[in-house]
């Protein structure tokens, strides 16, 4: 029975592998899209969403069945469980992602991101890959030091938004009202993909030691 359950583990941690490559691939692709006018790349990534989808509820519906199965407890039970709210996180950096092509579907053929914006918005893709890679990393590898710098890097893409910021308030903004709504949109969904990547290292080390780590500044747990 032992053996079945670690069998059932393995395969909900390849499923979760998967979803992180998902969730990186489409933030990847909804930069490009939002900073090329691409908008063979964005309904790419609108459309791969559901697959994202599809597997959050696969990985919870195996998570469910090895509770109901194996009645797993102590580290095994945390695995599980801690498991579902991890799932969950990816879920919706996948739909951050989604909404970032689509502000790049809905401008086109025009690039959505002005000049000045543009080394900005192309600083926060960059962060978002970094942290995403970096959370494939601990959630493999269950490195704790490294979980514990994701933090770190967090605090850069929140430092960018707030660069954002003063650019579309600056009285020196020329590009109106409809897009200042869209770079106010990014700021948020890149923040958001960075702080639910946090959300995963943090809850890799609760699986690992059992101990939650202390609440985040800006929080981590609203969508």
């Amino acid at each position: 029975m032992r053996d079945v359950f670690h069998d059932e583990l393995d395969e909900i941690g390849a499923g979760v592998a998967e979803m992180i490559r998902l969730v990186a691939v489409a933030m990847e692709q909804a930069t490009g899209s939002l900073l090329d006018a691409d908008l063979n790349r964005a309904e790419r990534v609108i459309d791969a969403d559901q697959q994202v989808d599809d597997l959050r509820v696969a990985l919870e519906d195996r998570a469910f069945q090895v509770i109901a199965l194996q009645q797993p407890v102590a580290t095994d039970l945390r695995v599980v469980v801690t498991t579902l709210h991890l799932v969950a996180d990816l879920e919706r950096m996948g739909d951050l992602a989604l909404h970032v092509a689509k502000i790049a579907r809905l401008r086109f053929p025009d690039v959505a991101v002005p000049d000045e914006a543009r080394d900005v918005i192309s600083q926060m893709g960059e962060v978002a890959h970094s942290l995403v890679l970096k959370v494939g990393e601990v959630v493999e590898g269950r490195d704790l030091s490294l979980a514990q710098a994701i933090e770190a890097e967090d605090d850069s893409m929140d430092a960018l938004r707030r660069k954002l910021f003063t650019l579309v308030l600056s009285p020196r903004w020329a590009h109106g009202t409809e897009a200042a709504i869209d770079m106010t949109l990014l700021g948020r969904y890149y923040e958001r993909y960075a702080d639910h990547a946090v959300a995963v290292a943090r809850r890799t080390i609760f699986i690992v030691t059992g101990v939650r780590p202390g609440p985040v500044a800006n929080g981590t747990t609203a969508r």
